[in-house]
């Protein structure tokens, strides 16, 4: 009898038809390719993980870093999403060896204006009490309040007289003082909005406004008037006096009507800063009896709640933490019950979910009819929310209520050396930011979908100056500056690839080069239609940057940007759940030059749980089932880590043989190969494997799995053959199949085990036609 070897063509194509795919493998899970001298792959287990950290995370980890302050310690940042008992979020830090919360906290108010203003005085007494200040929070005020010959909005830090009273100093975008003009006490307004009826021509009048004709305004509370909903940025179309101006609603009004925003009431949105923690406080209970949070009292202002977030981008700023919330998915609530009025309508959610004013719900399968669609969140309270609706009474059934396109948040910092026990807010900073990351070769944040106004500018790009994070609006003194991309809908994501920063349309993408005054960073475009499918869906690594598009991946190294050929392109793009891209990772492993994907498919639940793997060095792919919600490359703790979505543990990969001590299904199946070309078919009775069995100078005590699949014609059901055990004392085994076409399946899942395939050989014969 002839003996024959089957030397596998490294890689995996799914493209191609078992039968076409002739000596090549067809699908796999949990493997890699390994380069041989000749340039081409083995196939072997992939390498398994360990727990990073004992716990488990309270809900999905969307995003991870690494750093190390100046003190020598290594910190692990976790950014976890919103929890589905509360709808809040946790920003974790991990350092040696304990958690610590250091979530920012927020309070959103709704108080009576209640301003006060000293003539030639930039100093703005504020009294709110719903509230207990401190000088470690920050107030963005939503409302525009026209005061004493000012207008105050935006971010303010605060400065304490008593506990419902502080004060903010008014000053413009440079910084500069701005003085009252006149004497107020316990005064001020928001802006009033008049409609008339059958034309969208509205009059907001605003003391003092300071508008001119083309200039944005930003509505950030939705004002509900003669039939019209204002929230957007609205351009200026006229200015008939100092007092007044008028924009233009995107509808026309049903009725003449005139209202002030938010009810005549201020909106102040507080970002909470505890300081310190002194000698002898915080939190000794629970989880928090370690690191910062000694025994002893606990801190006396207002705690206010996590801040509202499903996903996070990280970066480090030396020692500090630079971390921004950037939500973006939708959030399911069924246990609800809802009631109106006839103009208003208020939720009240069976847990404490908190949903920011002006983030847009939307309501299905509730009764009356009047309840369903899509509205704006016009105020907010722990667990209840309420929008303008002309339902009355109570609902009758029950009805599905999503969030969707919550606006995203603000820069917080924090600092490990510094004692303070959370992040706090940057108030300098722009505070709508969809993503950040800081740049090289200077150092900057770089903020993008980014705003001052409260309302999200897709196409926008900020940085802050040199060095200090503190000036975000350029002058001729600093290296401030913005930029808005000139095509494309929105920016889907950005980071600091080799030499220069990239940005990523959903149609294009453009680089940023750090040149210095007076432009700063030059933008290019560098290729079209190659735009990037997810936030969190390119990487850089070895001086190479790779992305996933909506249809196909790409790299950009010294010859451009390149489509990469995917012979797996049906497991992803076929299976693949478009309305959760944004939950797609990228994962680079340099120990073992891959990149991956994970993504969401669409019998996933909207969640990760699977991937596609490349390797850069022979160009090859393969593919499995795993889920990996966040991911960060080989780092100061060593090999890459990543988070799991179900278990919500953090795990370290390439520390062990197993999935955390337990088997991986790693297997791989070839197409079918042809043993004899013509008519007859071939009678296989033995095969010799041919492996390594465990590590270089290690226990060589893995088992494998051998399977053969036979078939006469492709497409119809084959017949196995197997099992078949193998071990290193294995010499061969006898299958005894016949057939025209063989497939052959190989894997594992024992323990403790590690294997790579050589070249596996076998005993045939021809053996008649039929």
């Amino acid at each position: 009898m002839a003996h024959a070897s089957l030397k596998l063509i490294p890689g995996v194509d799914v493209n191609k038809t078992p039968a076409l795919n002739e000596a090549a493998i067809s699908s796999c899970n949990l493997i890699r390719f390994v380069p041989d001298r000749t340039g081409l792959g083995l196939a072997q287990k992939l390498g398994g993980w360990t727990k990073f950290f004992p716990t488990a995370m309270q809900t999905i980890t969307r995003a991870l870093w690494a750093w190390e302050d100046t003190n020598s310690n290594q910190h692990l940042a976790v950014g976890n999403e919103a929890a589905a008992s509360s709808y809040q979020a946790q920003l974790a830090v991990i350092t040696n060896g304990n958690l610590i919360d250091i979530t920012p906290r927020t309070i959103t108010t709704n108080p009576a204006v209640n301003f006060s203003t000293v003539t030639g005085s930039n100093v703005v007494t504020i009294v709110d009490a719903g509230i207990t200040t401190t000088s470690y929070d920050s107030v963005f005020i939503s409302t525009q309040i026209s005061v004493g010959g000012l207008v105050l909005f935006g971010f303010y830090p605060v400065t304490v007289v008593s506990g419902t009273t502080y004060t903010i100093n008014a000053v413009d975008l440079f910084g500069n003082p701005l003085t009252a003009t006149s004497t107020v006490t316990s005064g001020g307004a928001t802006p009033q909005f008049t409609t008339v009826s059958g034309t969208g021509l509205t009059t907001v009048t605003l003391a003092n406004h300071g508008y001119s004709v083309g200039s944005s305004f930003p509505i950030n509370i939705p004002v509900s008037v003669g039939g019209i909903v204002l929230f957007s940025d609205y351009n200026v179309l006229t200015v008939p006096s100092s007092n007044t101006f008028t924009i233009q609603a995107s509808n026309t009004a049903t009725s003449s009507a005139s209202v002030f925003m938010n009810s005549g009431n201020a909106n102040f949105v507080y970002y909470i800063g505890f300081g310190t923690v002194p000698a002898g406080t915080g939190y000794g209970i629970d989880g928090y009896g370690s690191g910062g949070y000694g025994t002893g009292a606990g801190i006396v202002p207002t705690t206010g709640v996590p801040v509202y977030t499903n996903d996070w981008t990280l970066d480090n700023w030396g020692e500090i933490l630079i971390a921004c919330p950037t939500p973006e998915f939708d959030v399911d609530f069924n246990s609800a019950t809802m009631s109106g009025t006839g103009t208003t309508a208020t939720i009240t959610f069976a847990s404490t979910y908190v949903i920011p004013v002006g983030n847009i719900i939307s309501i299905s399968g509730a009764t009356p009819n009047a309840y369903n669609g899509t509205f704006t969140v016009t105020a907010s309270g722990p667990g209840t929310i309420s929008f303008a609706s002309t339902a009355t009474g109570a609902q009758t059934s029950a009805a599905l209520i999503q969030s969707i396109d919550p606006a995203s948040g603000p820069i917080f910092q924090y600092d490990p050396t510094s004692g303070q026990p959370i992040a706090t807010v940057i108030p300098q900073a722009p505070p709508v930011n969809d993503g950040m990351f800081v740049a090289m070769p200077q150092r900057q944040i770089i903020a993008w979908g980014s705003t001052f106004s409260g309302i999200a500018d897709p196409l926008l790009i900020r940085w802050c100056d040199v060095q200090n994070y503190g000036a975000w609006i350029a002058q001729s003194t600093n290296q401030a500056g913005s930029f808005r991309i000139p095509k494309g809908s929105k920016i889907v994501g950005c980071i600091q690839g080799p030499q220069q920063g990239l940005v990523w349309t959903d149609l294009a993408v453009w680089s940023m080069q750090y040149i210095g005054q007076p432009y700063i960073y030059s933008f290019n475009e560098i290729a079209a239609g190659c735009g990037m499918i997810g936030r969190k869906a390119a990487g850089s690594f070895n001086g190479v940057v790779y992305w996933m598009g909506q249809s196909q991946f790409f790299s950009l190294s010294g010859s451009g940007v390149q489509p990469i050929p995917c012979p797996i392109w049906d497991v992803i793009f076929q299976q693949i759940d478009m309305s959760n891209v944004n939950k797609i990772r990228v994962a680079v492993n340099s120990r073992f030059n891959e990149v991956a994907w994970y993504y969401p498919t669409t019998t996933s639940n909207g969640e990760v749980a699977a991937y596609v793997k490349y390797n850069t060095v022979i160009g090859q792919w393969d593919y499995g089932s795993l889920g990996r919600s966040a991911w960060i490359n080989e780092s100061i703790f060593g090999p890459p880590i990543g988070a799991d979505p179900v278990s919500k543990y953090i795990y370290q990969h390439e520390t062990s043989t197993d999935a955390d001590g337990n088997a991986m299904n790693s297997f791989f199946q070839t197409g079918y190969f042809v043993i004899n070309e013509a008519d007859n078919k071939a009678f296989i009775d033995q095969v010799w494997p041919d492996a390594k069995w465990g590590y270089y100078n290690g226990t060589q005590s893995a088992q494998l799995n051998m399977t053969f699949y036979t078939d006469d014609y492709a497409g119809q059901t084959p017949i196995s053959y197997g099992p078949f055990t193998l071990t290193q004392s294995t010499t061969f085994i006898s299958p005894r199949l016949r057939g025209r076409l063989v497939s052959i399946n190989v894997g594992s899942n024992d323990v403790d085990s590690f294997w790579r395939i050589g070249n596996i050989r076998y005993r045939f014969q021809a053996d008649g036609k039929y």
